[in-house]
């Protein structure tokens, strides 16, 4: 009979490490980035290429110099390195994404511990960031032809949906936007698969793409469109249930969906902005540490926590 524990819980053992669900993250990712590659081009796979490496390389420098244990193994900043570039237009100049790839890894991970520490997704710290100090750059976008051209989230915030893109196009990418959010089928295909693997739960991304869909039937704001456009299913399924910086309770999970939904369409419909994802998750992240207190289960026994 194996020892009885009595201590408070989690009392979950298991034998998945950090990288083997890094790993399942990257291969949930890969369909994305084949799918940038086949609409923008080579430069895409530039843009990726270099998030990652700037990342990997920014990781093991800091932890050199500060005499840390070294974990680029760990294959996180691997995945940091992807969602921002995926966050990314395919025409961005390589320095800036240098830039926004140093600040996600030393800025909002290393300095505040390193993984599991940090308050704030880094990829999604670093796109805002990067926003703020290269706007012209961060919202020039190229339709696959080669051409500029507006996003569907700038037509469904003037209300012109006669110049929007087929549903058949918003599926398969065919639009202007950041690398690694058009293709929706890619996106939901990755999402699926970290569902059965097990390395997330459908809580947080069914609670915010659902509230989206809501708020969007009720204002009568092309619901649709609204699921397929910006970067609501990567945020949902990638960035949206990030271990370290979301709750780890099924009910905080649905809370902080809902409330990442309720600010992109906040956002959306009645701000200055056409797309409110990546603020709206920075903003929930702040109150994660509020939600997972609030739905903390009681300890029956085993003394205070």
């Amino acid at each position: 009979m194996g020892k009885l524990i009595s201590g408070i819980s989690p009392h979950v053992t298991s034998n998945r490490t950090t990288q083997n669900i890094m790993l399942d993250v990257i291969i949930a990712l890969v369909p994305a980035g084949i799918a940038s590659v086949i609409i923008f081009g080579l430069r895409a796979l530039l843009v990726i290429g270099v998030c990652v490496l700037v990342c990997v390389i920014s990781e093991y420098i800091f932890e050199k110099i500060c005499k840390k244990e070294n974990t680029v193994m760990d294959l996180s900043a691997v995945v940091t390195g992807l969602l921002l570039a995926y966050n990314l237009p395919v025409s961005i100049p390589l320095w800036q994404a240098v830039f926004g790839s140093a600040f996600a890894i030393i800025v909002v991970k290393q300095l505040f511990g390193g993984i599991g520490q940090n308050f704030a997704n880094p990829a999604i710290t670093a796109r805002i960031v990067m926003l703020v100090a290269f706007s012209g750059a961060m919202t020039s976008w190229v339709f696959p032809d080669a051409s500029s051209t507006a996003t569907p989230l700038v037509y469904l915030y003037k209300g012109d949906l006669t110049s929007m893109p087929s549903y058949l196009d918003m599926l398969l990418g065919v639009r202007g936007g950041c690398l690694g959010e058009t293709c929706t089928i890619a996106l939901l295909a990755g999402g699926i698969y970290l569902i059965a693997r097990r390395v997330i739960s459908w809580h947080t991304p069914v609670a915010f793409i659902g509230t989206v869909l809501v708020m969007a039937l009720i204002f009568d704001k092309a619901p649709v469109y609204q699921l397929m456009s910006g970067g609501l299913i990567i945020g949902a399924f990638f960035m949206a249930t990030d271990y370290a910086t979301t709750p780890s309770t099924k009910w905080g999970k649905v809370i902080f969906g809902v409330g990442c939904g309720l600010i992109t369409v906040l956002i959306r419909f009645w701000g200055t902005s056409p797309e409110g994802v990546s603020y709206s998750i920075l903003l929930m992240n702040i109150f994660t540490p509020y939600i997972s207190r609030l739905t903390c289960p009681k300890p029956l026994t085993g003394g205070k926590k």
